[in-house]
C-alpha cells in the first residue's frame, strides 16, 4: 500500500505521523519504506538522526535530479534509499537541493516520475510512506499521483477546518485528472485535547458533516518531543506509552 500523509496547513504532524506509522509497520514485520518529499527533512532527522546531515547521503534530491538528464546507465531506484537503524524500515532522504530543483521539474513536466519509480520498485516494500511540504507543490502532486491512499493530519482550530474543504477538493481533482485509484483514506486528529471544549466540538462538527475522521485520536503529549529529540518513533521509545498505543490503534484502524 502506498499512502501519502498531506496537509497545505504547516505544523499539523505530517512527519510524526509519517514516521510513527511507518515504524509500526516495520515492527510488525512489514517491509517499510519512507519518502521524504519536505526539504526540511523532518522525516529524515527523526529516522536518521544526525545521520541525515551526511552530505554523501544519497535520496529524493538526488532521485529527482537523475530524471532532468539523459544517461546512458540510468540509476535504480533502490540506489536513492539507505537504512534506517530500525529493522525493515528504509527511507528516501530529503535535503535542501529539493527546493533548488522544484521550479525545473516543474517546467519539465516530470510529475509521474515518483509514480514510475515506485512501481520500479515492484513488490520490495509492501509499505510505503510519503511525507510532503506544506504546499500543494511539484512534490506533493507527484507523492498524490503516486499514492493509492492520502491521510490527511488535522489540528483542532478553526484556521485547519476552514483550508480542509480546499485541501479535500485539491486532492479530488488529483483524483479526477491523474490517479484514480487515489482516495482519501482518512483526517487523522493530532495533539488531541479531549478535556477541551472546542477540539471536541471541531471533531464532532466534522463526523456530522460525513467526513472520513480516523479513531482513535493522537492525544497531546510532551513525550514525542522526546521522540523527536531522540530520533527514536514512539514504538521504540516507549512502546506502552499511551500515544504509542494510540499510534499502534490507528495503524490497524488503517490496515
Amino acid at each position: 500500500m502506498r499512502r501519502v500523509v498531506f496537509n497545505q496547513k504547516g505544523g499539523v504532524g505530517k512527519s510524526t505521523i509519517t514516521c510513527n506509522l511507518a515504524a509500526i509497520s516495520a515492527q510488525q514485520g512489514l517491509r517499510t519504506l519512507v519518502i521524504d518529499l519536505d526539504c526540511q527533512g523532518n522525516s529524515s532527522h527523526y529516522l536518521l538522526g544526525r545521520g541525515a546531515e551526511e552530505p554523501e547521503l544519497p535520496g529524493a534530491a538526488e532521485f529527482f535530479e537523475t530524471t532532468l538528464k539523459f544517461s546512458i546507465r540510468t540509476p535504480q531506484t533502490s540506489d536513492f534509499i539507505v537504512n534506517t537503524p530500525w529493522e525493515n524500515l528504509d527511507l528516501m532522504p530529503a535535503s535542501p537541493l529539493l527546493d533548488e530543483l522544484h521550479s525545473k521539474l516543474e517546467s519539465r513536466y516530470k510529475i509521474y516520475k515518483l509514480r514510475d519509480a515506485l512501481q520500479e520498485l515492484g513488490d520490495t516494500y509492501d509499505s510505503i510512506w510519503i511525507d510532503t511540504p506544506p504546499a500543494l507543490n511539484f512534490y506533493t502532486r507527484s507523492a498524490l499521483i503516486a499514492a493509492e491512499r492520502c491521510l490527511i493530519p488535522f489540528d483542532c482550530d478553526d484556521f485547519s477546518r476552514r483550508a480542509l474543504y480546499t485541501l479535500l477538493d485539491n486532492v479530488k481533482e488529483i483524483e479526477a485528472d491523474h490517479n484514480p485509484d487515489l482516495s482519501v483514506e482518512g483526517i487523522v486528529i493530532n495533539q488531541y485535547q479531549a478535556r477541551a471544549a472546542l477540539p471536541q466540538r471541531t471533531v464532532q462538527e466534522l463526523v456530522d458533516e460525513g467526513l472520513p475522521v480516523c479513531q482513535p485520536f493522537l492525544s497531546a503529549s510532551v513525550k514525542i518531543k522526546e521522540s523527536h529529540e531522540q530520533a527514536r518513533p514512539m514504538i521504540h521509545l516507549d512502546p506502552r506509552h499511551k500515544l504509542t498505543q494510540e499510534f499502534v490503534a490507528l495503524f490497524h484502524a488503517l490496515d
